[in-house]
């Protein structure tokens, strides 16, 4: 669901500053604090992809209180018909000049939960066209999603090799100008082109998982002491990693 100027020109100038003050910060860190140096596919290829940090928010307050406050996170709740939704991670993607594109993938698969209501949004920070790799989406591929995957690698259509059938359906680009978001399904079938440009992209992103998410063994961004303090069917439901954000 594309969700036109959710930030005002001004709101939009004091997130990007926020963010590209803690991308900075992290330098070549991926993760801002806890969990393992995830990696998808070939990492000279990924890293080309986009510059991607995650959990920006626990470094600075402004981004905080834009993704973790109870706007996005109520309307999350919202769009997945969920009671309360928390949020799983955030990250800062920019496709850096004449970036790599983004092959097909969905979310969800890659996280420690799995759910057919978890909801992701991205924000563009800067206008998101065809030429600097806006998003683009497979209509109702996640009704035909299960939880296999692909990494996002250099094969681009590696995704409809598991999943036939999304690629009897025409995508569609969402060019978005800077302000506007979308909110998918943590099971729809996504992808971006390359940055054709000699500016970078710039967005924020979250996904939120619904309360009462169970683990399903995989670490992914857990932080090492807790992911090995769980069982498979454990409720993910600690508020100091994974907090409720938003209610409908």
């Amino acid at each position: 669901m594309h969700i036109p100027g959710l930030l005002s020109p001004a709101e939009v100038a004091e997130l990007k500053a926020a963010v590209l003050e803690a991308v900075e910060i992290m330098a070549d860190r991926k993760i801002a604090s806890g969990g393992i140096e995830r990696l998808d596919g070939d990492d000279r290829y990924y890293d080309k992809v986009f510059t991607q940090r995650i959990n920006v928010s626990k470094l600075n307050q402004t981004i905080h209180r834009y993704i973790r406050g109870p706007e996005i996170g109520n309307m999350a709740s919202a769009l997945a018909s969920q009671p309360a939704m928390r949020i799983w991670l955030d990250q800062a993607l920019i496709k850096e000049p004449y970036g790599n594109p983004t092959a097909w993938h969905l979310d969800d698969p890659y996280w420690s939960f799995y759910s057919r209501d978890a909801i992701s949004i991205w924000i563009a920070l800067e206008d998101a066209t065809p030429l600097n790799g806006c998003l683009s989406f497979v209509p109702g591929s996640h009704r035909l999603a299960n939880y296999d995957n692909t990494d996002i690698g250099k094969d681009l259509a590696g995704l409809f090799k598991i999943y036939p059938g999304m690629a009897e359906t025409d995508p569609v680009a969402v060019p978005m100008p800077a302000g506007d978001c979308s909110f998918h399904n943590g099971l729809t079938a996504h992808g971006a082109g390359a940055n054709m440009t000699r500016r970078r992209r710039i967005a924020m992103t979250a996904g939120f998982m619904p309360d009462g998410s169970t683990f399903n063994g995989l670490q992914d961004i857990l932080p090492t002491s807790y992911f090995e303090s769980l069982k498979v069917g454990d409720r993910l439901c600690d508020d100091t990693i994974n907090p409720i954000v938003g209610r409908a």
